[in-house]
């Protein structure tokens, strides 16, 4: 099997807890009918990456779908894979599942904030040394992410392929590949075989995390790269350096409220 050298992070849609205000952690709450409604949008928009607004990844089968196996992270990649008409295989994998929040789990912002004020404060402001009573600590989260990274990418490769790489036009100059429909990304596309490409389903917090691993940004920088609720973010290492290609994106669930 290829290792892939694009990754499309996904996070999960909206849960049971999210909806009613709460941390969640390992909390294992399933999804809301609305959160149900955002998976199948993003199944919708990853079984057909090119339609408008296309994403920087190759319209080709998937290697795999790595997901958490906590029941939101599940339901949502299942949406995915159903989506794709099964043409990936689904791997649920433990190094996913979301940093624990130890006692805040369950409980309310509000509820934190007058039992564990100092705590809370200490989390917000310098993660890398605070973290939530009984919950696991970032840089314990961080290991795990770099575990999981070389899970998904430790299979042997059958070549390089690079995107978006210099090429000549019929003058013989050399122009880039032609711009997609995302903003400041070319499309993901070469003479030959396009690169392998991979679907990540989880959490914010690990999803951060895997972030800041495969662009080699320290942990002090993890409250800069939130991951939103049901959104798709791409990264892309096929030219031999990391590039965040796409973040947050949202339109197939914003699309939701304007039906």
């Amino acid at each position: 099997m290829t290792a892939p050298t694009i990754l499309a992070l996904v996070r999960h849609g909206e849960s049971t807890w999210l909806a009613e205000g709460r941390f969640q952690g390992r909390g294992d709450t399933p999804l809301t009918d609305e959160g149900r409604r955002q998976a199948m949008a993003i199944g919708a928009r990853l079984a057909a990456p090119s339609a408008p607004p296309s994403l920087p990844v190759p319209d080709t089968p998937p290697v795999a779908i790595w997901h958490s196996p906590l029941r939101r992270a599940t339901e949502t990649a299942q949406a995915i894979h159903e989506a794709r008409e099964a043409d990936a295989p689904l791997r649920p994998l433990e190094t996913l599942l979301e940093m624990s929040q130890g006692e805040w789990e369950g409980l309310t912002l509000e509820e934190i904030r007058g039992h564990y004020p100092r705590q809370l404060q200490g989390w917000l402001e310098d993660p890398v040394h605070h973290h939530a009573p009984g919950g696991e600590s970032l840089p314990a989260a961080f290991e795990r992410a770099q575990r999981t990274l070389r899970t998904i990418l430790a299979q042997p490769d059958e070549g390089p392929n690079v995107v978006g790489r210099q090429r000549p036009d019929a003058t013989g100059s050399s122009s880039t590949t032609p711009a997609s429909a995302v903003l400041g990304y070319e499309t993901v596309a070469s003479p030959g075989r396009p690169p392998a490409w991979g679907i990540v389903v989880a959490h914010d917090g690990i999803l951060r995390c895997l972030a800041l691993g495969l662009l080699g940004i320290g942990l002090e920088h993890f409250w800069s790269f939130p991951f939103a609720l049901a959104s798709i973010s791409v990264l892309d290492s096929s030219a031999g350096v990391p590039r965040l290609r796409a973040h947050n994106l949202d339109e197939h669930v914003t699309a939701l409220s304007r039906r």
